[in-house]
């Protein structure tokens, strides 16, 4: 059974399918990369726990920069974020964003327990 919720025209937030979570991208608020970035996970955070899932459980995540200088500044972010041990398989590339003031988008993939 596939499971979507907060479904609309366009997207889904959350897509549950075979014990695997699928989140769309989230982007934050804030004036740098790193405010983005804390934002933009607070948010994965939210999503993750409405999908029963949890950072423990990340699979993938593919973060897009708006400028790979801001590379370490996220990193440094991302790092205090993902529980030792727990570091999901993870692409990061440049990439234009839908709004010039966003500096990351960050999308994931979870298990989560049936």
């Amino acid at each position: 059974m596939i499971e979507r919720i907060e479904a609309g025209a366009r997207m889904s937030k959350i897509v549950r399918h075979n014990g695997v979570a699928y989140l769309c991208g989230q982007i934050g608020a804030g004036v740098d990369v790193t405010e983005q970035t804390k934002d933009c996970l607070a948010r994965i955070d939210a999503l993750l726990a409405r999908a029963g899932s949890s950072r423990d459980k990340l699979l993938q995540a593919i973060v897009w920069l708006s400028d790979m200088a801001d590379f370490d500044a996220m990193n440094a972010v991302w790092d205090d974020w993902v529980p030792e041990g727990e570091a999901p398989a993870r692409a990061c590339g440049e990439a234009r964003l839908a709004r010039s003031e966003l500096k990351v988008e960050i999308i994931v993939t979870a298990a989560y327990d049936e």
